[in-house]
């Protein structure tokens, strides 16, 4: 069975803020989302040089979305330009975090959606709705980058995992103090195949080629049963799994990862396939590759071609961010 529509997907992979919230705690102080931000012009540690050139961007295939604007496929040109190899890890947002205290969009609303079954008994009492439809995310108060599963969670043994619970303004805090940006969607799925032309996937068309788990996605039956036979019920290291061909890690599944784009299913029908940027202005924000909760059954949308959005003051359990730099 295929999901449907993206605004019903997008409840289910990476639910948004209410715009106007029935949830408790949801005030966040309206003070500038980046007033913390310092600036450098030297680029973290960690990335890798991405060629540019031509590629064919989006799908046309069976298993693609066309509601969600994921064909017709385009020939489109990227600049050359560098990105982080891994996501964002805890490890570097704590980093970020002790040279300019800043304080994230969740930590500011006070709640933030966890999965339902990574909720514990302690964190379900301080439980302030859930989302729409997918009951299965629960808004939780008091959970951030920090906490990610509420009270009582901690960031022990998940230094090097991606950073979640962060917003598309709390990354771009970030990238203006690493002196690094948010990819557009087009550098995003470039580098994301890895040199491949039109594979599903970063390393070819099937799933788990030769029976391998080769990335993070939910396996069972959603949304009550995860088996982990990839390893991880959750998120994974940012390092897991093998590299595509320009040496990224976790491109698809593991965490949805936010772009610099404006969401739009049809704008890329008659706009700029050079270095295109995406549409001037929208509502929600575009984020690629998928996280460990997709599965077929529901959310086909970990392919390197597959697109989602979420409102740019929106966190989730399963949302992170990378970063790239221009080449000068």
């Amino acid at each position: 069975m295929r999901a449907g529509k993206l605004e019903e997907a997008v409840s289910c992979c990476t639910p948004s803020r209410p715009e106007s919230p029935t949830l408790l705690g949801t005030g966040a102080h309206n003070e500038d989302r980046c007033e913390h931000a310092a600036h450098t012009v030297q680029p973290r540690p960690g990335m890798v040089a991405v060629p540019g050139g031509d590629f064919l961007m989006g799908t046309d295939d069976r298993e693609g979305f066309p509601e969600d604007g994921e064909g017709p496929v385009r020939q489109v040109v990227i600049k050359p330009f560098l990105i982080d190899a891994r996501a964002v890890t805890n490890a570097q947002f704590t980093e970020f975090v002790a040279a300019t205290g800043y304080r994230t969009e969740a930590e500011r609303y006070g709640w933030s959606f966890v999965f339902h079954l990574f909720v514990g008994e302690r964190a379900r009492r301080q439980q302030v709705g859930v989302s729409g439809p997918a009951k299965w995310w629960l808004g939780i108060k008091g959970a951030s980058w920090r906490r990610p599963e509420g009270s009582g969670s901690t960031l022990r043994g998940r230094e090097n995992h991606p950073v979640i619970h962060v917003s598309w303004n709390d990354a771009q805090a970030y990238c203006r103090w690493a002196g690094t940006r948010l990819p557009t969607e087009a550098e995003w799925e470039f580098a994301a195949r890895g040199g491949l032309e039109q594979e599903r996937f970063a390393w070819g068309n099937e799933l788990e080629p030769d029976g391998q788990h080769v990335c993070n996605v939910w396996q069972g039956r959603f949304p009550d049963l995860n088996t982990a036979g990839d390893g991880y019920a959750g998120t994974a290291p940012a390092g897991a799994f093998a590299p595509n061909g320009y040496g990224l890690y976790n491109v698809c599944g593991n965490v949805w990862e936010w772009c610099n784009d404006w969401f739009s299913a049809t704008f890329h029908l008659t706009g700029p396939r050079d270095d295109p940027q995406g549409p001037p202005s929208g509502q929600s924000k575009v984020v690629r590759g998928g996280s460990y909760l997709c599965h077929r059954s529901y959310c086909n949308r970990y392919r390197v071609a597959a697109r989602s959005a979420n409102t740019p003051d929106s966190s989730t359990g399963n949302l992170g961010f990378r970063t790239v730099r221009d080449l000068a």
